[in-house]
């Protein structure tokens, strides 16, 4: 199992079958990510493979889209994983939500500086490698997008906890954080924004009432009236409503979600 020096160096290989794309990143962590040391660039799944298991990173940027076969059936050939992973992908949002999904990171091309080197300073502080049972979730995800699972994959500093979307009252916004509030009256950080966890949560009875709030609406106990009124949770929680989605609100609890 390898191990980060946050005063050190980090190994990285970039995967990626686009030449312009794999420059660019490289440029890119040079320029802004200068304790990352690109190891080695491959144009194929198939150098990837020969290349990882001879030496692998610390790091590896996984382009998903490739020739031959892509970036989870690479990972599905290499078997053990012992790196952090970072997804690199044009929109593919089936992609992007299996990702989502399993708590794993993902950069989309282009790639932002503050977005990769926020990414890049999560997988430095990460005490674990990616966890054998969150390949699992995202692989099987991506082989059965239509799979009922009650349970998502949180991403922590730390790794990542299963939680059974049902028990999350409401999700509170803190930067590039999202506090989850959940039924036992415990409080989990998510390492993803709002707008990710919402996505994460669309197959579920979630809504987003606020720029800093998304509810379940299982969840509500109560709206109280004004201009764009409030919301009282099954935890006693108060959660604002904005005039810009109250009229949303009130036809999803009417329509009964």
């Amino acid at each position: 199992m390898s191990s980060f020096k946050t005063d050190g160096m980090v190994s990285a290989v970039i995967v990626d079958d686009e030449p312009d794309c794999c420059e660019s990143l490289a440029t890119l962590l040079e320029l802004y990510c200068p304790n990352v040391k690109i190891i080695d660039i491959c144009f194929s799944a198939e150098s990837a493979l020969k290349s990882l298991r001879a030496n692998p990173p610390q790091i590896l940027f996984l382009d998903i889209e490739m020739p031959f076969f892509n970036g989870f059936e690479l990972l599905e050939k290499l078997g053990d994983i012992n790196f952090q992973l970072i997804f690199t992908t044009s929109y593919n949002q089936y992609a992007i939500k299996a990702i989502r999904f399993s708590a794993l990171e993902y950069l989309l091309k282009p790639v932002d500086r503050e977005e990769l080197r926020f990414a890049v300073q999560k997988a430095v502080k990460k005490s674990l490698n990616p966890l054998p049972h969150q390949l699992k979730i995202l692989l099987e995800r991506i082989r059965q997008p239509a799979i009922s699972v009650n349970k998502i994959a949180i991403p922590t500093l730390e790794g990542f906890k299963m939680v059974l979307a049902e028990s999350v009252v409401r999700c509170e916004a803190d930067g590039n954080y999202t506090h989850l509030y959940l039924r036992d009256k415990s409080k989990l950080t998510a390492s993803r924004n709002l707008k990710d966890m919402e996505e994460m949560l669309e197959d579920y009875p979630f809504i987003r009432v606020h720029n800093s709030y998304l509810v379940n609406i299982n969840e509500i106990d109560q709206y109280v009236k004004g201009e764009g009124g409030y919301l009282v949770m099954s935890d006693a929680s108060i959660v604002n409503v904005s005039r810009s989605r109250k009229e949303l609100l009130l036809k999803k609890i009417i329509a009964g979600n």
